[in-house]
């Protein structure tokens, strides 16, 4: 195994993580909610009164910090590889997961395993074990 060390990015992948930490804690403590994506946009199907706020605050943030970012760094291109049929299937397939299991990876993986969660672990277990058996198949067989 090789680094490719023109994209290894360490610092600035440190940063990102440290400012998603920063984020959820901040989330947490102020507001008493988990940042899990799934269920702040699940949330904003079911109005309730008091609950929107927030949620259209967090999502606008997700969705203007990459142009932020593009006044300061160059953004990379972007590629993608799939059809549009095949992206609507893929996001279908993780919305489904992300009912049973409860939260998606962003809950569990960031928030639930720094709360100590046993089932954010394995829940989080499960992502990433799926997510090594697909990039070996998908590469190797």
């Amino acid at each position: 195994m090789s680094i490719d060390w023109t994209h290894f990015t360490p610092w600035t992948s440190l940063a990102g993580g440290m400012a998603i930490g920063l984020a959820a804690a901040l989330l947490i403590l102020f507001n008493g909610r988990i940042a899990g994506i799934s269920g702040i946009v699940g949330g904003m199907l079911q109005l309730k009164r008091g609950d929107i706020s927030w949620r259209v605050a967090f999502i606008a943030g997700l969705l203007i910090a990459p142009s932020v970012y593009g006044i300061f760094f160059h953004l990379p291109a972007i590629q993608i590889d799939a059809t549009p049929g095949m992206l609507i299937i893929a996001g279908l397939i993780v919305g489904i997961g992300t009912r049973y299991g409860s939260g998606c990876t962003s809950g569990h993986g960031v928030c639930g395993i720094s709360r100590l969660s046993l089932r954010s672990m394995l829940a989080t277990a499960v992502f990433m074990a799926a997510g090594f058996v697909t990039v070996f198949i998908w590469r190797h067989l």
